[in-house]
């Protein structure tokens, strides 16, 4: 073991005197990098935004946003983190950095008011305009100040049209989905939305663009402790499984995107904290005979880029992908600790409950395969045992053809689901083959409806069948209310997914 060392801005700085639950936000505005924010210690305004160098989907390296304030920082151990701070470019000696192309335009178009908020956004759209593809077939043009510039005017105007976008999606590649994570409460998010559609291309010395393709820095073992409490990561998933065996009561962290939140808000502390998101046996994705094996270690996001490619696209993944948090989260959040949590409001549970998926379940000893179906046993509760890791989710092959994921929550993105309803319907000429339904925020535990699935399977897929199955699927599980819905409500709107899935369908098959 080294000493634990993180470069930040290009300069190796040692994790020391930092305590193990310090966190990478802290990390940094104690080492006088203040442009970090701390804005609600749980993930959801992005002003502590940073950038981390990863294993790239589509070059070597992948510079991704992520939230500081969740992320220990021993966690980043050997990593390299990029601040607000470190993306201006550094003058003559006495003169003023130059700013980077994102701070450039947020300066210009009027993105900062307070300033709050600012080195967050700039953060996640520096992850976004260095994201490769971002800039494929992209004109040269730089857009103008007027937000709705006759080209008929401009003697300089491509003549070739912009590639086809929409109000989340620049002319220049940029997807808003980037700044989901990120919140503003003075500036309002036209200008910023400006400063995003208007950055172009990385110039050809930019060297944040050329570390891109270079190697991601290799994940090393840690051993830190101080003040009684220790944190770890190991070499392998051997390793890993027999400390599990020995120190049952670590406490195991990915992305922690949910362990961050009971450090910060709940003040958890933890004598012993594994991390296993580096583990490279917990991040593989490849196609077995009858089924997709998604390392519980690989984050949302890059199952999100990788799925479609080598490993065939599940378009229900795909529609869960953009409705779960944000992009700062999903940038660290994992299968396996989104179903390890076991927590009943989980987004990914009734998506995989609908895909029929298993558990790959490792221990020290082998590993076993357990339907997911079977696997919570109640509030927060599952089969797994302390020193078992979720290596795998199992997807079975060939998938379902209708498919659908609705979310019911209080905001469009970036939001805890009030009700979570995923579909999986094989229909063949009219008559519903196979139906599988998986609901969150109804009980306990996620769940899978089982008595809406006996009411539809063997069935026409008509109006009839499809209303007297809605009642059915209203009396499913066992809702509450709280401050998010109702259980009148949530039951309601059980019964609503299901016309609304139907209506879908029908108005496909029409047109």
């Amino acid at each position: 073991m080294t000493e634990a060392r993180i470069t930040v801005n290009g300069n190796e700085t040692p994790l020391s005197p930092a305590a193990p639950h310090t966190t990478a936000l802290d990390f940094l505005r104690e080492r006088g990098l203040t442009g970090t924010k701390e804005g609600c210690a749980e993930g959801e305004c992005g002003a502590c935004s940073v950038m981390v160098a990863r294993p790239g989907v589509h070059k070597p390296t992948d510079w991704v946003a992520v939230n500081a304030c969740l992320v220990p920082a021993a966690a980043l151990d050997g990593q390299e983190i990029i601040t607000s701070e470190g993306l201006a470019t550094a003058g003559e000696p006495g003169t003023m950095p130059s700013l980077h192309p994102v701070q450039e335009e947020m300066a210009v178009r009027g993105g900062s008011q307070c300033g709050y908020c600012t080195p967050g956004f700039v953060c996640s759209m520096a992850a976004e305009y260095y994201r490769p593809g971002r800039c494929d077939h992209t004109p040269d043009a730089k857009p103008s100040l007027d937000p709705d510039p006759d080209p008929k005017l401009s003697p300089d105007s491509d003549p070739e049209p912009s590639p086809a976008h929409d109000p989340e999606h620049g002319p220049n590649g940029f997807d808003l989905h980037s700044l989901s994570g990120n919140l503003c409460r003075c500036t309002g998010y036209r200008p910023i939305r400006d400063a995003a559609f208007a950055v172009g291309a990385p110039a050809e010395g930019d060297p944040l663009a050329h570390r891109r393709d270079e190697a991601p820095p290799v994940p090393v073992a840690t051993e830190y402790t101080r003040d009684g409490s220790t944190f770890l990561r190991k070499d392998t998933l051997n390793e890993t499984l027999q400390l599990l065996r020995e120190r049952p009561d670590a406490v195991v962290v990915a992305g922690s995107t949910d362990w961050g939140v009971e450090v910060n808000i709940r003040s958890r502390r933890a004598s012993c904290v594994v991390a296993v998101d580096r583990l490279p046996e917990l991040r593989e994705l490849r196609v077995e005979s009858g089924h997709i094996d998604i390392g519980a270690g690989l984050t949302l996001t890059e199952i999100e880029r990788r799925l479609g490619g080598d490993v065939p696209a599940v378009p229900l993944l795909a529609d869960l992908f953009p409705q779960f948090a944000s992009r700062l989260i999903r940038n660290g959040a994992t299968l396996g600790g989104n179903l390890g949590t076991g927590s009943p409001i989980g987004d990914s549970p009734p998506v995989l409950l609908a895909l029929d998926a298993s558990l790959v379940l490792a221990d020290a000893d082998g590993e076993r395969v357990v339907p997911l179906a079977e696997y919570f046993t109640g509030y927060r509760q599952s089969v797994r045992r302390p020193d078992e890791l979720i290596r795998a989710v199992r997807v079975p092959l060939p998938l379902s053809p209708v498919t659908a994921f609705h979310k019911i929550a209080k905001r469009r993105f970036d939001d805890i689901s009030s009700v979570a309803v995923a579909f999986a319907l094989d229909i063949e000429d009219g008559i519903v083959r196979k139906a599988r339904i998986g609901l969150g925020g109804v009980a306990a535990t996620p769940i899978r409806s089982l008595a809406t699935e006996a009411a539809l399977e063997g069935r026409p897929w008509s109006a009839e069948t499809v209303d007297a199955a809605a009642r059915v699927l209203r009396g499913e599980g066992t809702p509450m209310s709280d401050h998010r819905a109702s259980a009148l409500y949530r039951s309601a709107m059980l019964g609503q997914s299901l016309l609304k899935l139907h209506a879908q369908t029908t108005e496909a098959v029409s047109s």
